[in-house]
């Protein structure tokens, strides 16, 4: 198991990181009665809270692991968008990629709570690839910052942004000059992220890609994966039961999750993507990204809503792994 020395390695890193913005609201209140209107509940609202979701939340876990990020992506022409902007650039995430696109709508996700618990998700969103003016500035800002940075993250949650181009010409420009990328990826058609460094599915995501019965193997899904993508490395996130780590030569690693009480999974994944961007920024080796990428997800879960886990928390919790 990795241990504190890790932390001598750590050196401040940059980041690029694209993908689908998104504004997580959470509404907390009482549910005390049923509608005389009809058999529902009726919501009391107590507080209403605004957080950066999607890969707005990969920007702030970067942010606590002392990560210098730059964001590649589009916000709507809304106050949503205005929104989002501003609690990025007020938890440091520099936004100068930060497209603001006509006719596009932000993209929010509110969660109802109540007793600590979600009884509903209500998702605005409007689901469309970027137009082709844009596609062209955007990747003439990705030129102006790809020399400065340590490592490139995608963070894709099918909204449309990441189209099959853009992703292809970051992807070149990333292994042209040898900057890792690492992708969080969407939907069922992995050759969309062809010569990625790593990409990172969750268990579901990876049998649906790889097109095989859940009888299947872990390893027989991740061969069909590196038959998609070409690249050298496949981490499936596996929930509860950690992660397992593939290389193309057919190694396998298997990393067990430990934390005390599942109480959120949202943003888990965006916590482990962020914490895989520290280690490869920082040159650690794949094997100690993953542990500790394990270890700040085990962290996260045990938090509700989208937790930023900083590095104290994961010091802390190596300390109290290795003593036990």
């Amino acid at each position: 198991m990795v241990d504190s020395s890790f932390f001598e390695k750590i050196r401040p890193f940059r980041a690029l990181l694209l993908g689908d913005f998104l504004l997580d609201t959470y509404t907390t209140g009482k549910v005390r009665r049923i509608s005389p209107e009809g058999p529902v509940p009726i919501f009391e609202v107590i507080h209403e809270e605004s957080r950066p979701g999607g890969a707005g939340n990969v920007a702030l876990n970067l942010n606590a692991l002392g990560g210098e990020v730059v964001t590649i992506g589009r916000i709507g022409e809304d106050a949503e968008g205005q929104v989002l902007r501003e609690l990025l650039q007020q938890g440091n995430v520099l936004t100068e990629g930060l497209f603001i696109q006509p006719d596009y709508r932000t993209p929010v996700k509110n969660r109802l709570i109540a007793a600590s618990q979600q009884l509903l998700r209500v998702d605005q969103e409007k689901i469309e690839e970027v137009p082709h003016l844009f596609v062209n500035q955007i990747k003439e800002k990705i030129l102006q910052l790809i020399d400065q940075v340590d490592v490139i993250a995608i963070s894709d949650y099918g909204k449309g942004f990441l189209s099959r181009s853009l992703l292809a010409f970051i992807l070149t420009e990333g292994r042209t000059r040898g900057i890792p990328v690492i992708v969080d990826p969407k939907g069922t058609d992995f050759t969309r992220y062809a010569g990625a460094t790593l990409i990172k599915p969750n268990c579901l995501e990876a049998y649906s890609a790889a097109r095989l019965s859940s009888d299947a193997t872990l390893g027989e899904v991740a061969l069909q994966i590196f038959q998609q993508v070409q690249g050298e490395w496949v981490l499936i996130t596996r929930s509860e039961e950690g992660m397992s780590l593939f290389h193309q030569s057919g190694t396998q690693l298997d990393f067990p999750v430990r934390f005390k009480e599942v109480r959120d999974v949202t943003g888990a994944g965006d916590t482990a993507l962020a914490v895989m961007c520290l280690g490869l920024g920082v040159g650690l080796d794949l094997s100690s990204s993953v542990q500790l990428a394990n270890i700040a997800a085990g962290i996260a879960v045990e938090r509700l809503g989208c937790a930023r886990i900083a590095l104290s928390e994961i010091f802390d919790r190596i300390s109290e792994l290795s003593f036990h």
